[in-house]
């Protein structure tokens, strides 16, 4: 992936406001010695849809959407290694997590770090070790698995 900004990441990613929950790629590493790796952020603001209810007077931002956010930047890992490969119609769908782990809440002002790194794929079935930074500190990790489907042409 050449380019960093968030018009290439919406070229790649189908989400938008206020679901897209990446903001730039810092760097790609297809060719690293544990192997492929991305490393994403995303600034956190109390700007963000989810705070009005995720809590009042205390907001954290809600596990699911940190899996989420993981679960994109191995989306667009994914998309890197395909390289030229990929179709314009290719889609990664979330399609689960095992062994997660939230080590402290992310809060209005952080900056996370997302990393994926590339384990396997098998027949359209991709799994990365993910894992959410802030300030160097792990605040949540898990194994995602995404399912690389072709959207059908209407």
């Amino acid at each position: 992936m050449s380019a960093d900004s968030i018009q290439k990441i919406q070229q790649l990613l189908p989400h938008r406001y206020p679901f897209l929950l990446v903001d730039r790629v810092k760097e790609v590493d297809l060719d690293g010695a544990d192997g492929a790796v991305i490393r994403v952020l995303k600034n956190v603001t109390i700007n963000e849809e989810f705070f009005n209810g995720h809590f009042p007077g205390h907001p954290i931002m809600p596990g699911v959407l940190t899996l989420e956010a993981m679960a994109q930047a191995a989306g667009l890992l994914g998309f890197a290694m395909l390289g030229e490969n990929k179709k314009p119609t290719t889609l990664y769908y979330f399609a689960g997590a095992d062994h997660v782990r939230f080590k402290r809440p992310i809060v209005p002002g952080d900056q996370v770090i997302l990393e994926a790194r590339f384990l396997s794929g098998r027949r359209g079935i991709w799994k990365f070790d993910c894992r959410a930074l802030v300030d160097d500190e792990v605040v949540c990790m898990a194994e995602i698995t995404c399912a690389e489907r072709e959207l059908e042409q209407a």
